[in-house]
């Protein structure tokens, strides 16, 4: 097993208290932890609102951010989980993407998927299609990306979109193009979507569920013709791990009150009840690695850690890089 690392960029109320000026000293030192420590990757998220609700808080850029990465680490992989499809032209993007493995010398992961923050779309003036629509976008702009990559020039006459003769140079570093990170555990469109395409895939850590989604994408890969033991399968933990379980309660209703400052008491119970859910790793070290195995049992291969305390105590991190990451990986 793997391991990635979020990094916090704000938002999910993670840089809540901190002066704008000290954020990217923050998310920078904490990559650069990263980039020294037992992880393979690190990740931010694409999104411009923050959760559970739209504030005022800061939400930084997630490719300004894998830019700013890419020159300021030396070794980890760096992801986005995930770029939503629809914010950006794939192609346009194909060409960001590149320009940022150059910078990196081939780090860079293609975490994408159809989007979803309906608020934030409408905001931004994308209107918010359905979601046919939304996952037709994202079916023909992993085929522009992908080949743009490998060919350095793409033509594309689709239904949602048209690419003539797009010149995409320089090409990443990375032999075959930068792999694909296909996100969603959408049944009948996202899974398909990821059979034929991702390298990876990304979807719930929830034992029950992704036994079934796995069985789905098999199902899928079968039809596409496509090798379903070559696909990666992922899923996004949130981490709260302490040395006993009353170190554990105690950093718990830490976060759970800062929340609430940004937000409100029922906005933070109602993203605390993540931490408790089945496939969470929150707990002692001992809890965590239990409950890590039973998922490495299914068949995930790669887990990517959100610890919602990163930005103000690091002391959870190192716990897991101690004491878990040894056990699983």
């Amino acid at each position: 097993m793997r391991f990635g690392l979020f990094i916090p960029q704000g938002w999910r109320l993670d840089l809540v208290g901190i002066p704008t000026e000290k954020h990217w000293q923050v998310m920078r030192d904490l990559a650069e932890h990263a980039d020294a420590g037992p992880w393979d990757s690190l990740w931010v998220y694409d999104h411009f609102h923050t959760v559970p609700m739209p504030t005022d808080e800061a939400t930084h850029e997630a490719w300004t951010l894998m830019a700013a990465y890419a020159a300021s680490t030396s070794r980890i992989k760096l992801g986005q989980m995930c770029t939503a499809m629809s914010y950006r032209n794939p192609v346009y993007l194909a060409k960001v993407a590149a320009t940022t493995d150059v910078i990196s010398g081939g780090r860079v992961q293609m975490g994408i998927g159809g989007g979803w923050y309906e608020h934030e779309w409408r905001a931004y003036g994308y209107g918010f299609p359905s979601a046919g629509v939304r996952l037709a976008r994202l079916d023909e702009g992993v085929q522009i990306m992908r080949d743009a990559w490998r060919d350095g020039r793409v033509s594309f006459a689709g239904k949602q979109y048209q690419v003539d003769g797009a010149i995409v140079a320089p090409k990443p570093l990375q032999e075959g193009g930068i792999p694909l990170w296909i996100a969603g555990g959408g049944e009948k469109v996202t899974l398909k979507i990821a059979a034929k395409y991702a390298q990876y895939t990304n979807f719930t850590s929830d034992p029950e569920g992704f036994a079934h989604k796995s069985q789905v994408l098999a199902e899928h890969c079968r039809d596409a013709g496509t090798d379903f033991d070559a696909i990666v399968r992922s899923a996004n933990v949130n981490a709260i791990i302490g040395s006993s379980p009353d170190d554990v309660t105690q950093r718990v209703q830490r976060v759970r009150d800062r929340l609430a400052g940004a937000c409100g008491d029922a906005a933070a119970d109602a993203m605390m009840t993540t931490v408790s859910a089945p496939g969470s790793a929150a707990g002692t070290p001992e809890r965590v690695v239990e409950s890590l195995t039973a998922l490495r049992d299914l068949g995930c291969e790669y887990v990517i850690c959100y610890f919602p305390e990163a930005a103000y105590d690091r002391s959870g991190i190192e716990l897991f890089e101690r004491e878990v990451i040894p056990a699983l990986a």
